[in-house]
């Protein structure tokens, strides 16, 4: 687990071999938690903040009528709540889409890592600043993209997120969704998801067989949902 939370702390780039000693000897607890549990909940104040090691992981709202909204997508190796450590009352939700496995950090133990060592320090608030990047290209899609590049899109991002953490085999991945979960990320109906499933699939452009998604030509695919991956803020894998 110190090896997921190095990788990812090592994409902002500056840490030193004396930074991932300390990384190692930060007090970790990793459990297994089932699909569709919240992690924590809106208005909760959470004591820990959680770093994703296996599976799917969404933050959402619920409207006031029932109606969910995920916000934003986390995959191994993201950070759920980096924000805790700050803010003390969750203003929404965050919960497993599938089952997963989750590391919790104290929010006394991100205050010594902040406080004590800068590099570590700039490396947490890159994470920070890259989900706050992904969030605006979210926005960016549900104002201004029709439905069947919002979905592209989705699928082009999660093509490169799960590559860096070695989810991806020619350029296929698994995408654990229902329908209604794709409808609560791209605002659409259920009913309409499925027509743009289905527009895709006729269009070559991607294909989706039990939550497998295979893109045959993945810069056909950026080409046809205007693709600009700058906002992820990528850097080579760390080994």
């Amino acid at each position: 687990m110190f090896d997921t939370l190095i990788r990812k702390l090592s994409q902002a780039g500056g840490l030193t071999e004396a930074d991932h000693k300390t990384l190692r000897q930060v007090s970790l607890r990793s459990r297994q938690v089932p699909a569709r549990r919240d992690l924590t909940s809106e208005e909760d104040r959470p004591e820990n903040v959680h770093l994703v090691l296996s599976g799917f992981v969404c933050r959402y709202k619920i409207l006031p009528k029932g109606q969910r909204h995920i916000t934003a997508l986390m995959v191994p190796g993201d950070f759920c709540d980096l924000h805790v450590a700050i803010l003390d009352e969750m203003d929404h939700s965050i919960g497993t889409m599938t089952s997963c496995t989750v590391v919790e950090i104290s929010r006394a133990t991100i205050h010594d890592l902040t406080a004590n060592h800068p590099r570590i320090a700039h490396a947490l608030w890159w994470a920070t600043l890259v989900d706050e990047a992904v969030l605006r290209e979210w926005l960016v899609c549900l104002a201004g993209r029709e439905a069947s590049k919002r979905m592209a899109h989705l699928f082009c991002e999660l093509l490169l997120r799960l590559s860096v953490v070695g989810l991806v085999k020619d350029d296929s991945y698994t995408v654990p969704f229902t329908q209604i979960d794709l409808a609560d990320m791209l605002g659409l109906t259920p009913v309409h998801v499925n027509r743009v499933v289905q527009h895709l699939r006729s269009e070559n452009l991607i294909v989706l067989r039990r939550h497998h998604v295979q893109i045959p030509d993945k810069a056909r695919l950026m080409t046809y949902c205007d693709f600009i991956p700058n906002y992820l803020h990528r850097r080579p894998r760390v080994k």
